[in-house]
């Protein structure tokens, strides 16, 4: 009887084989399991450095520009705040407490109230007249036509102007009796009333004061909404026309639903500059005459800087900050929600 080749001295025992395995296989090391400490809390621990040091990397780009708002934004609206508690005349530290008697005083102000009112008339206007005109302007630009890059940098170029620019160059075209305004209607049977008053009257400077706004503002507007119908895809036109869609039915059905997002950010701009509307009132009427063209920036002006009632206006200026503030936030909870739904707004978030 043969046996097999004798065992070498120190040769360890022959390797089992794992049932499943090909034959001759020795058994793989059990794999840690999901989970494991082993496996996981290294790579958890090396993860962090790296977590650490995009967050450091990111502050530290951002620290200048906190720096700034914080300097420039935060720290003026605290001082604000703090000032409007107290009747003080801007020279020194406040030390004159007098509580919520600023505020008080806002509230029965004729002139303040009035402000309220020309303010929400300014909104009105912008919105039922001067929106209007940019959609149905950028409509007819976003169409085929000779020479529409021509008309589109003209109609643009008025909000390039500063508004200190157009407020000189338009308190000359109504300047009282020598203007060009009162040179091209004092002949005309219906406008022919307005020359000399464009300014001048109290019934007419709140309406004059909107033309140039209108002026001015909606070139802006109307470039957004450009933008806007441009990024509407032709097809979707395309094919409702060929299904026998009109441009009405096309405007009302297709092209406004898909503009709305660039129209909700018009109006809240809209509203938004009219509530802080300043330079261009004072560069042509400062106000006047009788307070008709006046706003609350205008009036925190006057109390602040020409009577040295810095504690009242600073009162007024937390008033435009509290309207500004809740209809940003009521603005975008019941209106643009429907835009920042799908919005990243923390690290991580779904989209």
């Amino acid at each position: 009887m043969t046996s097999g080749p004798p065992a070498s001295p120190g040769a360890s025992a022959p390797a089992t084989s794992t049932p499943g395995a090909p034959p001759g296989d020795a058994a793989a090391p059990a794999a840690p399991a999901p989970g494991a400490s082993g496996a996981t809390v290294p790579a958890r621990s090396a993860a962090r450095p790296r977590r650490l040091r995009r967050w450091l990397s990111s502050a530290w780009f951002l620290i200048p520009a906190l720096v700034l708002f914080a300097l420039f934004v935060l720290l003026p609206i605290a001082i604000a705040g703090y000032a409007a508690f107290f009747r003080w005349g801007g020279f020194g530290p406040p030390s004159e407490f007098v509580g919520l008697d600023n505020f008080t005083r806002m509230a029965g102000d004729p002139i303040f109230r009035g402000d309220l009112w020309r303010g929400l008339v300014l909104v009105l206007l912008s919105l039922v007249l001067q929106l209007p005109l940019a959609v149905g302007t950028a409509m007819l630009l976003n169409g085929r036509m000779r020479g529409r890059a021509v008309y589109r940098m003209v109609f643009f170029a008025p909000y390039v102007l500063s508004e200190v620019v157009t407020g000189v160059l338009f308190g000359m075209i109504f300047l009282p009796g020598g203007g060009l305004a009162d040179h091209l209607v004092g002949d005309l049977p219906l406008l022919g009333g307005l020359a000399g008053r464009w300014f001048s009257d109290p019934s007419t400077a709140m309406p004059t004061l909107f033309l140039v706004m209108t002026w001015k503002y909606f070139g802006f507007h109307m470039m957004l909404y450009l933008a806007g119908l441009q990024s509407i895809p032709g097809e979707v036109l395309e094919a409702a026309s060929i299904d026998g869609a009109g441009p009405w039915r096309r405007f009302r059905h297709i092209v406004l639903p898909l503009l709305g997002p660039t129209l909700r950010i018009s109006v809240f701009l809209s509203v938004i500059g009219s509530i802080q509307l300043f330079d261009l009132v004072w560069v042509i009427t400062a106000g006047g005459p009788s307070h008709s063209t006046e706003t609350m920036s205008i009036t925190m002006f006057q109390y602040g800087f020409k009577r040295y009632q810095m504690g009242y206006a600073s009162a007024i200026s937390v008033a435009m900050f509290a309207i500004s503030l809740v209809f940003s936030l009521l603005y975008q909870r019941y209106v643009l929600h429907r835009d920042l739904r799908g919005a990243v707004t923390a690290p991580g978030a779904p989209r």
